[in-house]
């Protein structure tokens, strides 16, 4: 494809994983393209901009640059809603990482906006989308578990103290376990299963401070103002029920548990924050786990698949398989299990989304 049919991306955030976006924007995917690097430190910027050969620029040049048709939203979840908007609002379709917002409210309104604007709008992650979950996916879809009816789902580790140098904002609201880590389980659920339907969760907070064990901050204690074990009860849309547990409080290392129980076997799927497999198989009446085959493409680390599939969606003029909405509906999942926390009730998820069809099994960009 030419450079010029390729849809022009601008990057806000230069952080660590803006690197393997840039890397596989500009030659993994074949219809995109980074045009720039923005951060609000522009000395970030610029070094990433040197290390892949694009444009270091300000936030709001970066957004007018007329070549830029999406801004991928890399910053802290605590500005993805006000990025996303400041987007829109100069009439470019926005994508943002995980999570959407951190907000309801926010995210309610970024969907409102790109509405009555005519744009999109996505969201993060997008591993569902990867060779390993997508095989999970048609294997359900073409009844190999027979009728799905149950879910178990675990994240469990002790948290990024010990190895990130900057690890304060996992601990704090908008982020902690569900919304960092554990949305790649709610979504890639949902993306699979449909929307959910209600929760009834409950919530602690096992260390009320963390010590940071790397880098110049090492030493430095980092206070706790989210909830760090959360687990609940729940139930889809579809009537599959099942458990999904997500905490940084536990020495755990088989921490990455994500099965789907049906009427005629069950299904084993990989860590959804990966992309490839294995994905295991066990039939009614066998022993044995059967390692399914991975007939889809994208099982090495594929971030920006969605971003792919985005910018494919707007020259075809349908939905992006990461929509806004599933994003919204996964917030909306999120804070559904805190608010059930907090009340001691169950609630009902009130959002809902198209379930994105499954992908070719070569992409079609």
């Amino acid at each position: 494809m030419s450079e010029q049919k390729k849809v022009g991306i601008g990057i806000i955030g230069a952080g660590v994983i803006s690197q393997i976006y840039l890397q596989n924007l500009n030659t993994v995917f074949q219809n995109t393209r980074v045009i720039g690097v923005a951060d609000i430190i522009p000395a970030a910027a610029q070094a990433r901009a040197e290390e892949f050969g694009v444009l270091a620029l300000g936030v709001d040049e970066l957004i007018a640059h007329p070549e830029v048709e999406i801004i991928l939203n890399l910053t802290i979840p605590a500005a993805h809603a006000e990025i996303a908007a400041k987007a829109l609002a100069a009439g470019k379709h926005a994508y943002n990482e995980k999570p959407l917002a951190t907000e309801r409210a926010d995210g309610k309104q970024l969907l409102a906006t790109a509405k009555e604007k005519g744009l999109l709008v996505g969201s993060a992650p997008d591993t569902f989308l990867g060779g390993g979950l997508q095989t999970a996916r048609k294997a359900i879809d073409d009844g190999l578990i027979g009728k799905p009816v149950g879910i178990d789902a675990h994240m469990l580790n002790h948290g990024m103290e010990a190895w990130h140098p900057n690890p304060a904002f996992f601990f704090q609201p908008g982020a902690g376990p569900l919304f960092d880590v554990g949305v790649y389980y709610v979504q890639a659920l949902a993306a699979i299963l449909g929307p959910f339907k209600s929760v009834a969760a409950q919530a602690s907070i096992s260390f009320p401070e963390r010590t940071i064990g790397t880098g110049p901050k090492a030493g430095e204690t980092v206070p706790v103002n989210t909830p760090t074990y959360i687990s609940g009860a729940v139930e889809f849309k579809n009537g599959v029920v099942g458990t999904l547990t997500a905490s940084f409080d536990v020495y755990e290392t088989q921490n990455a548990w994500l099965t789907i129980y049906g009427t005629e076997g069950s299904l084993r799927l990989p860590d959804p924050n990966t992309f490839g497999g294995p994905v295991f198989l066990l039939k009614a009446g066998e022993t044995e786990w059967e390692e399914l085959p991975i007939p889809f493409d994208f099982t090495e680390n594929s971030r920006g698949i969605g971003i792919s599939d985005f910018a494919l969606a707007l020259k075809e003029g349908r939905a992006p398989r990461v929509s806004g909405e599933l994003g919204y509906h996964v917030l909306d999942t999120m804070h559904a299990f805190l608010d059930s926390a907090a009340s001691g009730q169950r609630v009902e998820i009130e959002s809902t989304f198209e379930r994105p069809s499954l992908r070719n099994e070569q992409f079609e960009s």
